[in-house]
């Protein structure tokens, strides 16, 4: 049975990483601290992107996921997810957040393990720790992944970057990508009273622009439903997205406070899967 970190890579000279005491490292001697949240730290420098989720982005999405307003997509990607990953096979979650759709697919795919891909520190200690086959690691989506070539069954990527090419490569030949996109009715009622970015209309087209040439539609579903949000639960899905590095927090608290309550918002997204060209 695959071992969550037996798919990584030493970024700095390709060689396999494998567990050293409290750090993964290379035959090469080159070591990356494992933190005791249970996240592998394989970034170097120091320098991060600024669309890395902060702390409290990161402590809205872990309540608002909590409530379970997003249970039921999470329930759909593992159900789509989970026939394709054979017995013993590798789960990769490209920005993977929380670790929170890692988990669920895990869940639903006995024996596989799962890799979590993220910029944000804060995200990741909650990753490393959502799943017992689950590791984390810290990487850039933009750069090569440090990931062995044909070495994952399943690549999630939900409401994150894609790397169309690096994503082909570390896919194996019969390999399934996964991805998750928000439609234009997405929390549409929270968009003006919240001052929410809208979702650009061009999202899709720029998703087949990442993936063409590397990868192939099989089909595409669409998720669709309306949860009831209390003041807080939409404050918190105001400050766990994009639209928190634009807004004030004080002025979001105030925004959420003149809501009415419970309010029925839409959930709305595409659930895609593509292969390998």
């Amino acid at each position: 049975m695959a071992e969550p970190f037996d798919a990584l890579l030493c970024p700095l000279c390709g060689d396999g990483l494998r567990p050293r005491a409290a750090a993964l490292g290379c035959p090469r001697g080159h070591a990356f601290d494992i933190a005791r949240q249970g996240y592998a730290g394989l970034l170097a420098g120091g320098v991060y992107p600024a669309s890395a989720d902060t702390a409290a982005m990161v402590r809205a999405r872990a309540a608002f996921l909590g409530a379970g307003h997003y249970a039921g997509l999470a329930d759909a990607l593992a159900a789509l997810a989970a026939p394709l990953c054979p017995p013993g096979g590798t789960v990769l979650d490209a920005g993977a957040g929380t670790g929170y759709y890692l988990s669920a697919v895990l869940d639903a795919a006995p024996g596989a393990a799962g890799l979590a891909l993220d910029t944000s520190k804060h995200a990741l200690r909650r990753a490393g720790r959502a799943h017992p086959r689950a590791g984390a690691a810290r990487w850039d989506l933009r750069r090569p992944l440090p990931v062995r070539t044909g070495s994952v069954d399943v690549l999630l990527n939900v409401f994150a970057p894609r790397n169309g090419r690096e994503f082909r490569r570390v896919l194996r030949p019969g390999g399934a990508l996964l991805v998750v996109t928000p439609t234009p009715r997405h929390l549409a009622e929270l968009r003006s009273p919240m001052g929410l970015l809208s979702v650009d209309a061009a999202k899709e087209d720029r998703l087949r622009r990442a993936l063409d040439g590397h990868f192939r539609p099989e089909r595409t579903m669409p998720y669709d439903a309306t949860v009831e949000l209390t003041a807080e639960d939409a404050e918190n899905a105001a400050s766990m997205g994009p639209s928190a590095h634009h807004l004030d927090p004080d002025e979001v608290r105030r925004r959420a406070a003149r809501l009415p309550a419970p309010l029925p918002v839409t959930t709305s997204f595409r659930l895609s899967v593509y292969r390998p060209a």
